[in-house]
Protein backbone atom coordinates (compact mmCIF):
# COMPACT_ATOMS: atom_id res chain seq x y z
CA UNK A 1 0.00 0.00 0.00
CA UNK A 2 2.85 2.45 0.81
CA UNK A 3 4.58 1.65 -2.47
CA UNK A 4 1.36 2.21 -4.41
CA UNK A 5 0.72 5.49 -2.61
CA UNK A 6 4.26 6.79 -3.35
CA UNK A 7 3.99 5.89 -7.02
CA UNK A 8 0.63 7.62 -7.24
CA UNK A 9 2.07 10.79 -5.66
CA UNK A 10 5.01 10.78 -8.11
CA UNK A 11 2.74 10.32 -11.12
CA UNK A 12 0.45 13.01 -9.82
CA UNK A 13 3.29 15.52 -9.53
CA UNK A 14 4.61 14.63 -13.01
CA UNK A 15 1.27 14.94 -14.79
CA UNK A 16 0.24 18.02 -12.82
CA UNK A 17 3.43 19.86 -13.71
CA UNK A 18 3.43 18.67 -17.31
CA UNK A 19 0.12 20.20 -18.30
CA UNK A 20 -0.92 22.74 -15.66
CA UNK A 21 -1.73 25.45 -18.11
CA UNK A 22 -3.95 23.22 -20.28
CA UNK A 23 -5.48 21.08 -17.51
CA UNK A 24 -8.96 22.01 -16.26
CA UNK A 25 -9.33 24.04 -13.09
CA UNK A 26 -11.19 21.35 -11.19
CA UNK A 27 -8.08 19.13 -11.21
CA UNK A 28 -6.61 21.34 -8.49
CA UNK A 29 -9.49 20.35 -6.21
CA UNK A 30 -9.22 16.63 -7.06
CA UNK A 31 -5.50 15.98 -7.54
CA UNK A 32 -5.77 12.16 -7.09
CA UNK A 33 -7.80 11.88 -10.31
CA UNK A 34 -4.74 12.92 -12.28
CA UNK A 35 -3.21 9.51 -11.54
CA UNK A 36 -5.51 7.90 -14.07
CA UNK A 37 -4.97 10.52 -16.83
CA UNK A 38 -2.52 10.10 -19.69
CA UNK A 39 -1.51 13.76 -20.30
CA UNK A 40 1.37 14.51 -22.69
CA UNK A 41 4.40 16.17 -21.13
CA UNK A 42 5.96 19.17 -22.95
CA UNK A 43 8.69 21.42 -21.72
CA UNK A 44 7.40 24.99 -21.43
CA UNK A 45 7.78 27.99 -19.12
CA UNK A 46 4.92 28.53 -16.70
CA UNK A 47 3.55 31.86 -15.66
CA UNK A 48 4.45 33.11 -12.18
CA UNK A 49 0.95 32.38 -10.89
CA UNK A 50 0.98 28.84 -12.29
CA UNK A 51 4.48 28.34 -10.96
CA UNK A 52 3.35 29.40 -7.48
CA UNK A 53 0.36 27.08 -7.65
CA UNK A 54 2.46 24.21 -8.87
CA UNK A 55 5.06 24.88 -6.18
CA UNK A 56 2.31 24.76 -3.55
CA UNK A 57 1.08 21.42 -4.89
CA UNK A 58 4.63 20.03 -5.01
CA UNK A 59 5.30 21.29 -1.50
CA UNK A 60 2.14 19.49 -0.34
CA UNK A 61 3.35 16.35 -2.14
CA UNK A 62 6.79 16.71 -0.54
CA UNK A 63 5.20 17.03 2.89
CA UNK A 64 3.10 13.90 2.29
CA UNK A 65 6.19 11.98 1.20
CA UNK A 66 8.09 13.06 4.29
CA UNK A 67 5.11 12.08 6.46
CA UNK A 68 5.07 8.67 4.75
CA UNK A 69 8.76 8.31 5.55
CA UNK A 70 8.05 8.90 9.23
CA UNK A 71 5.00 6.62 9.46
CA UNK A 72 6.47 3.70 7.52
CA UNK A 73 6.92 0.72 9.89
CA UNK A 74 10.29 -0.81 10.48
CA UNK A 75 8.83 -4.07 11.66
CA UNK A 76 11.90 -6.21 11.20
CA UNK A 77 13.74 -4.21 13.90
CA UNK A 78 10.78 -4.49 16.25
CA UNK A 79 10.46 -8.21 15.56
CA UNK A 80 14.17 -8.77 16.29
CA UNK A 81 13.81 -6.89 19.59
CA UNK A 82 10.72 -8.89 20.50
CA UNK A 83 12.50 -12.17 19.66
CA UNK A 84 15.47 -11.21 21.82
CA UNK A 85 13.14 -10.34 24.68
CA UNK A 86 11.29 -13.64 24.28
CA UNK A 87 14.58 -15.55 24.40
CA UNK A 88 15.59 -13.72 27.58
CA UNK A 89 12.19 -14.42 29.18
CA UNK A 90 12.39 -18.08 28.12
CA UNK A 91 15.82 -18.46 29.73
CA UNK A 92 14.56 -16.78 32.89
CA UNK A 93 11.49 -19.08 32.95
CA UNK A 94 13.67 -22.21 32.62
CA UNK A 95 15.98 -21.00 35.43
CA UNK A 96 12.99 -20.41 37.71
CA UNK A 97 11.51 -23.84 36.89
CA UNK A 98 14.82 -25.60 37.64
CA UNK A 99 15.16 -23.63 40.91
CA UNK A 100 11.58 -24.53 41.86
CA UNK A 101 12.19 -28.23 41.16
CA UNK A 102 15.37 -28.17 43.27
CA UNK A 103 13.74 -26.30 46.20
CA UNK A 104 10.79 -28.56 46.96
CA UNK A 105 8.93 -27.60 50.20
CA UNK A 106 10.45 -30.29 52.44
CA UNK A 107 10.74 -27.94 55.46
CA UNK A 108 8.67 -24.90 56.59
CA UNK A 109 11.70 -22.66 56.02
CA UNK A 110 11.91 -23.59 52.32
CA UNK A 111 8.17 -23.12 51.69
CA UNK A 112 8.54 -19.29 51.72
CA UNK A 113 11.21 -19.49 49.05
CA UNK A 114 8.99 -21.74 46.94
CA UNK A 115 6.17 -19.20 47.21
CA UNK A 116 8.51 -16.43 45.98
CA UNK A 117 9.65 -18.61 43.09
CA UNK A 118 5.99 -19.27 42.20
CA UNK A 119 5.25 -15.54 42.12
CA UNK A 120 8.30 -14.89 39.92
CA UNK A 121 7.18 -17.72 37.60
CA UNK A 122 3.73 -16.13 37.29
CA UNK A 123 5.28 -12.75 36.42
CA UNK A 124 7.62 -14.28 33.82
CA UNK A 125 4.77 -16.30 32.26
CA UNK A 126 2.64 -13.14 32.07
CA UNK A 127 5.53 -11.27 30.36
CA UNK A 128 5.93 -14.18 27.93
CA UNK A 129 2.23 -14.05 27.05
CA UNK A 130 2.45 -10.29 26.43
CA UNK A 131 5.56 -10.73 24.26
CA UNK A 132 3.86 -13.47 22.22
CA UNK A 133 0.80 -11.29 21.76
CA UNK A 134 2.97 -8.34 20.65
CA UNK A 135 4.94 -10.58 18.29
CA UNK A 136 1.78 -11.98 16.66
CA UNK A 137 0.28 -8.49 16.28
CA UNK A 138 3.50 -7.11 14.75
CA UNK A 139 3.75 -10.09 12.40
CA UNK A 140 0.17 -9.48 11.24
CA UNK A 141 0.80 -5.76 10.69
CA UNK A 142 4.05 -6.29 8.72
CA UNK A 143 2.68 -7.40 5.35
CA UNK A 144 5.97 -6.69 3.57
CA UNK A 145 9.43 -8.05 4.12
CA UNK A 146 12.46 -5.97 5.05
CA UNK A 147 13.72 -5.84 1.44
CA UNK A 148 10.38 -4.48 0.17
CA UNK A 149 10.33 -1.87 2.92
CA UNK A 150 13.86 -0.76 2.01
CA UNK A 151 12.89 -0.51 -1.66
CA UNK A 152 9.79 1.52 -0.84
CA UNK A 153 11.88 3.80 1.37
CA UNK A 154 14.43 4.33 -1.45
CA UNK A 155 11.64 5.07 -3.97
CA UNK A 156 10.08 7.53 -1.57
CA UNK A 157 13.42 9.30 -1.03
CA UNK A 158 14.07 9.46 -4.78
CA UNK A 159 10.58 10.87 -5.41
CA UNK A 160 11.10 13.37 -2.63
CA UNK A 161 14.44 14.51 -4.15
CA UNK A 162 12.89 14.85 -7.62
CA UNK A 163 9.95 16.83 -6.27
CA UNK A 164 12.29 19.08 -4.26
CA UNK A 165 14.51 19.76 -7.30
CA UNK A 166 11.46 20.46 -9.47
CA UNK A 167 9.98 22.81 -6.87
CA UNK A 168 13.29 24.67 -6.61
CA UNK A 169 13.50 24.95 -10.43
CA UNK A 170 9.94 26.24 -10.60
CA UNK A 171 10.58 28.83 -7.94
CA UNK A 172 13.79 30.07 -9.64
CA UNK A 173 13.28 29.58 -13.39
CA UNK A 174 9.60 28.71 -13.75
CA UNK A 175 10.41 25.49 -15.68
CA UNK A 176 10.42 21.77 -14.82
CA UNK A 177 13.14 20.32 -17.06
CA UNK A 178 14.66 18.39 -14.17
CA UNK A 179 11.31 16.60 -13.72
CA UNK A 180 11.18 15.71 -17.43
CA UNK A 181 14.76 14.48 -17.33
CA UNK A 182 13.99 12.40 -14.27
CA UNK A 183 10.93 10.99 -16.04
CA UNK A 184 13.00 10.14 -19.11
CA UNK A 185 15.62 8.48 -16.95
CA UNK A 186 12.91 6.50 -15.15
CA UNK A 187 11.39 5.53 -18.49
CA UNK A 188 14.78 4.33 -19.74
CA UNK A 189 15.33 2.45 -16.51
CA UNK A 190 11.82 1.03 -16.74
CA UNK A 191 12.39 0.00 -20.36
CA UNK A 192 15.68 -1.68 -19.54
CA UNK A 193 14.09 -3.19 -16.47
CA UNK A 194 11.16 -4.49 -18.52
CA UNK A 195 13.63 -5.94 -21.03
CA UNK A 196 15.57 -7.59 -18.25
CA UNK A 197 12.32 -8.79 -16.68
CA UNK A 198 11.10 -10.20 -19.99
CA UNK A 199 14.44 -11.92 -20.54
CA UNK A 200 14.34 -13.17 -17.00
CA UNK A 201 10.79 -14.43 -17.52
CA UNK A 202 11.85 -16.22 -20.69
CA UNK A 203 14.84 -17.64 -18.84
CA UNK A 204 12.62 -18.62 -15.94
CA UNK A 205 10.17 -20.31 -18.28
CA UNK A 206 13.03 -22.18 -19.94
CA UNK A 207 14.46 -23.05 -16.54
CA UNK A 208 11.01 -24.17 -15.38
CA UNK A 209 10.54 -26.29 -18.50
CA UNK A 210 14.03 -27.77 -18.11
CA UNK A 211 13.41 -28.30 -14.41
CA UNK A 212 10.11 -29.94 -15.25
CA UNK A 213 11.80 -32.16 -17.82
CA UNK A 214 14.55 -32.90 -15.31
CA UNK A 215 11.91 -33.69 -12.68
CA UNK A 216 10.09 -35.93 -15.15
CA UNK A 217 13.33 -37.70 -16.01
CA UNK A 218 14.21 -37.97 -12.33
CA UNK A 219 10.74 -39.28 -11.58
CA UNK A 220 11.04 -41.82 -14.39
CA UNK A 221 14.49 -42.84 -13.20
CA UNK A 222 13.31 -42.97 -9.60
CA UNK A 223 10.26 -44.95 -10.64
CA UNK A 224 12.41 -47.30 -12.70
CA UNK A 225 14.92 -47.56 -9.87
CA UNK A 226 12.10 -48.15 -7.41
CA UNK A 227 10.61 -50.81 -9.68
CA UNK A 228 14.01 -52.45 -10.00
CA UNK A 229 14.55 -52.26 -6.27
CA UNK A 230 11.10 -53.74 -5.75
CA UNK A 231 11.89 -56.48 -8.26
CA UNK A 232 15.24 -57.13 -6.57
CA UNK A 233 13.55 -57.19 -3.18
CA UNK A 234 10.84 -59.46 -4.58
CA UNK A 235 13.42 -61.80 -6.11
CA UNK A 236 15.40 -61.77 -2.87
CA UNK A 237 12.23 -62.61 -0.98
CA UNK A 238 11.48 -65.36 -3.48
CA UNK A 239 15.05 -66.66 -3.14
CA UNK A 240 14.82 -66.58 0.63
CA UNK A 241 11.44 -68.27 0.47
CA UNK A 242 12.78 -70.93 -1.91
CA UNK A 243 15.82 -71.48 0.30
CA UNK A 244 13.66 -71.69 3.37
CA UNK A 245 11.20 -73.93 1.56
CA UNK A 246 13.99 -76.18 0.25
CA UNK A 247 15.61 -76.42 3.67
CA UNK A 248 12.25 -77.11 5.23
CA UNK A 249 11.46 -79.77 2.61
CA UNK A 250 14.88 -81.38 3.09
CA UNK A 251 14.44 -81.43 6.84
CA UNK A 252 10.91 -82.72 6.40
CA UNK A 253 11.97 -85.48 3.97
CA UNK A 254 14.87 -86.46 6.23
CA UNK A 255 12.69 -86.56 9.31
CA UNK A 256 9.93 -88.33 7.39
CA UNK A 257 12.38 -90.97 6.13
CA UNK A 258 13.83 -91.48 9.58
CA UNK A 259 10.35 -91.69 11.00
CA UNK A 260 9.25 -94.20 8.36
CA UNK A 261 12.35 -96.32 8.99
CA UNK A 262 11.77 -96.24 12.72
CA UNK A 263 8.08 -96.98 12.22
CA UNK A 264 8.88 -99.89 9.89
CA UNK A 265 11.45 -101.25 12.33
CA UNK A 266 9.04 -100.91 15.20
CA UNK A 267 6.27 -102.48 13.15
CA UNK A 268 8.48 -105.42 12.16
CA UNK A 269 9.57 -105.88 15.74
CA UNK A 270 5.99 -105.81 16.97
CA UNK A 271 4.94 -108.18 14.15
CA UNK A 272 7.77 -110.57 15.02
CA UNK A 273 6.81 -110.50 18.68
CA UNK A 274 3.16 -111.09 17.82
CA UNK A 275 4.10 -114.03 15.52
CA UNK A 276 6.31 -115.55 18.21
CA UNK A 277 3.46 -115.18 20.67
CA UNK A 278 1.10 -116.82 18.19
CA UNK A 279 3.56 -119.68 17.66
CA UNK A 280 3.84 -120.21 21.39
CA UNK A 281 0.07 -120.07 21.74
CA UNK A 282 -0.36 -122.58 18.91
CA UNK A 283 2.20 -124.93 20.46
CA UNK A 284 0.43 -124.73 23.81
CA UNK A 285 -2.91 -125.19 22.10
CA UNK A 286 -1.60 -128.18 20.12
CA UNK A 287 -0.35 -129.87 23.28
CA UNK A 288 -3.64 -129.17 24.93
CA UNK A 289 -5.56 -130.57 21.95
CA UNK A 290 -3.48 -133.73 21.95
CA UNK A 291 -4.07 -134.24 25.64
CA UNK A 292 -7.78 -133.53 25.26
CA UNK A 293 -7.97 -135.93 22.30
CA UNK A 294 -6.42 -138.74 24.27
CA UNK A 295 -8.71 -138.11 27.20
CA UNK A 296 -11.76 -138.02 24.92
CA UNK A 297 -10.66 -141.22 23.22
CA UNK A 298 -10.34 -143.00 26.57
CA UNK A 299 -13.67 -141.62 27.68
CA UNK A 300 -15.36 -142.76 24.46
CA UNK A 301 -13.92 -146.25 24.80
CA UNK A 302 -15.29 -146.49 28.31
CA UNK A 303 -18.63 -145.21 27.17
CA UNK A 304 -18.68 -147.70 24.30
CA UNK A 305 -18.13 -150.57 26.70
CA UNK A 306 -20.87 -149.31 28.96
CA UNK A 307 -23.24 -148.89 26.04
CA UNK A 308 -22.56 -152.40 24.76
CA UNK A 309 -23.40 -153.76 28.20
CA UNK A 310 -26.54 -151.66 28.31
CA UNK A 311 -27.49 -152.81 24.80
CA UNK A 312 -27.34 -156.46 25.84
CA UNK A 313 -29.37 -155.67 28.93
CA UNK A 314 -32.01 -153.78 26.96
CA UNK A 315 -32.23 -156.49 24.28
CA UNK A 316 -33.01 -159.07 26.91
CA UNK A 317 -35.45 -156.81 28.59
CA UNK A 318 -37.12 -156.05 25.22
CA UNK A 319 -37.76 -159.69 24.50
CA UNK A 320 -39.20 -160.26 27.96
CA UNK A 321 -41.38 -157.16 27.83
CA UNK A 322 -42.63 -158.05 24.35
CA UNK A 323 -43.84 -161.44 25.50
CA UNK A 324 -45.56 -160.01 28.57
CA UNK A 325 -47.22 -157.23 26.60
CA UNK A 326 -48.48 -159.75 23.99
CA UNK A 327 -50.19 -161.69 26.71
CA UNK A 328 -51.71 -158.51 28.12
CA UNK A 329 -52.91 -157.56 24.64
CA UNK A 330 -54.69 -160.83 24.15
CA UNK A 331 -56.45 -160.50 27.51
CA UNK A 332 -57.40 -156.91 26.70
CA UNK A 333 -58.92 -157.93 23.37
CA UNK A 334 -61.12 -160.46 25.13
CA UNK A 335 -62.25 -157.91 27.73
CA UNK A 336 -62.85 -155.41 24.94
CA UNK A 337 -65.32 -157.70 23.17
CA UNK A 338 -67.24 -158.20 26.41
CA UNK A 339 -67.23 -154.51 27.18
CA UNK A 340 -68.46 -153.71 23.65
CA UNK A 341 -71.59 -155.81 24.06
CA UNK A 342 -72.28 -154.17 27.41
CA UNK A 343 -71.74 -150.75 25.87
CA UNK A 344 -74.25 -151.39 23.10
CA UNK A 345 -76.88 -152.38 25.62
CA UNK A 346 -76.23 -149.26 27.69
CA UNK A 347 -76.44 -147.09 24.55
CA UNK A 348 -79.90 -148.35 23.83
CA UNK A 349 -81.00 -147.53 27.36
CA UNK A 350 -79.42 -144.06 27.12
CA UNK A 351 -81.28 -143.22 23.92
CA UNK A 352 -84.55 -144.28 25.54
CA UNK A 353 -83.85 -142.08 28.58
CA UNK A 354 -82.99 -139.10 26.38
CA UNK A 355 -86.28 -139.36 24.50
CA UNK A 356 -88.24 -139.40 27.76
CA UNK A 357 -86.32 -136.35 29.06
CA UNK A 358 -86.98 -134.37 25.83
CA UNK A 359 -90.71 -135.05 26.00
CA UNK A 360 -90.79 -133.94 29.64
CA UNK A 361 -88.97 -130.69 28.81
CA UNK A 362 -91.43 -129.89 25.98
CA UNK A 363 -94.38 -130.33 28.32
CA UNK A 364 -92.77 -128.09 30.97
CA UNK A 365 -92.06 -125.36 28.39
CA UNK A 366 -95.67 -125.37 27.16
CA UNK A 367 -96.95 -125.06 30.74
CA UNK A 368 -94.53 -122.13 31.43
CA UNK A 369 -95.68 -120.27 28.33
CA UNK A 370 -99.31 -120.73 29.28
CA UNK A 371 -98.66 -119.26 32.73
CA UNK A 372 -96.87 -116.27 31.22
CA UNK A 373 -99.76 -115.71 28.80
CA UNK A 374 -102.27 -115.74 31.65
CA UNK A 375 -100.19 -113.21 33.61
CA UNK A 376 -100.00 -110.84 30.61
CA UNK A 377 -103.72 -111.07 30.01
CA UNK A 378 -104.43 -110.33 33.69
CA UNK A 379 -102.17 -107.24 33.63
CA UNK A 380 -103.86 -105.96 30.46
CA UNK A 381 -107.29 -106.41 31.97
CA UNK A 382 -106.26 -104.53 35.13
CA UNK A 383 -104.83 -101.66 33.09
CA UNK A 384 -107.95 -101.45 30.96
CA UNK A 385 -110.18 -101.39 34.07
CA UNK A 386 -108.06 -98.65 35.66
CA UNK A 387 -108.23 -96.56 32.49
CA UNK A 388 -111.97 -96.90 32.30
CA UNK A 389 -112.40 -95.91 35.93
CA UNK A 390 -110.25 -92.82 35.33
CA UNK A 391 -112.34 -91.88 32.31
CA UNK A 392 -115.54 -92.25 34.36
CA UNK A 393 -114.13 -90.01 37.11
CA UNK A 394 -112.92 -87.35 34.65
CA UNK A 395 -116.12 -87.48 32.61
CA UNK A 396 -118.39 -87.79 35.65
CA UNK A 397 -120.07 -90.91 34.29
CA UNK A 398 -122.13 -93.49 36.14
CA UNK A 399 -121.85 -93.23 39.91
CA UNK A 400 -119.52 -90.21 39.68
CA UNK A 401 -122.14 -87.69 38.51
CA UNK A 402 -122.56 -86.52 42.15
CA UNK A 403 -118.96 -85.31 42.13
CA UNK A 404 -119.76 -82.95 39.25
CA UNK A 405 -122.57 -81.30 41.20
CA UNK A 406 -120.36 -80.86 44.30
CA UNK A 407 -117.64 -79.24 42.23
CA UNK A 408 -120.05 -76.75 40.66
CA UNK A 409 -121.36 -75.76 44.10
CA UNK A 410 -117.81 -75.16 45.40
CA UNK A 411 -117.01 -72.99 42.38
CA UNK A 412 -120.09 -70.82 42.95
CA UNK A 413 -119.18 -70.33 46.62
CA UNK A 414 -115.67 -69.24 45.68
CA UNK A 415 -116.92 -66.56 43.26
CA UNK A 416 -119.27 -65.08 45.89
CA UNK A 417 -116.47 -64.91 48.41
CA UNK A 418 -114.22 -63.11 45.90
CA UNK A 419 -116.80 -60.42 45.22
CA UNK A 420 -117.19 -59.79 48.94
CA UNK A 421 -113.47 -59.33 49.34
CA UNK A 422 -113.39 -56.75 46.51
CA UNK A 423 -116.18 -54.72 48.07
CA UNK A 424 -114.29 -54.36 51.38
CA UNK A 425 -112.26 -51.06 51.78
CA UNK A 426 -108.46 -51.39 52.01
CA UNK A 427 -108.55 -54.88 50.67
CA UNK A 428 -105.21 -55.99 49.25
CA UNK A 429 -105.03 -57.00 45.64
CA UNK A 430 -103.72 -60.39 44.88
CA UNK A 431 -100.67 -60.35 42.71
Amino acid sequence: KLQEKCSRLIHFSIFYLAKWSTAPRWLSKWPMLCLFLRLPMEAETLSPLDAVRTSAVLEDCLDQLSILGYIMPVSYKEISDIVKRQKALGGRYEELMSARSENRPKLPSTSVKCVELGQQLQEVSRDLKQANHLFSRTAKQSAMSAENLKKVQADRQHASDVVADTMQELQIWGTFRSLLQAVEREKAKKTSFCTVVSREEVGRKQIKSLQKQLQDVNKEKELELENRNEMIAYLKDQLQEMKAKTDMENRYVKKDTELQVSQTHEKCRSTEESLLNEIEKMRIKTDQEIRVHMEIENFLKQQQMKLEEKLEYWMDKYEKDTESKQQQLNSLKASKAADLATLQELAKQCRLFEQVIIEDRVEKEAARRKVEQDVLEMESVLKLQAWWRGMMVRRFLGPYKILKKLKEEEAAKGKEKGKKDKDKPGAKKKK
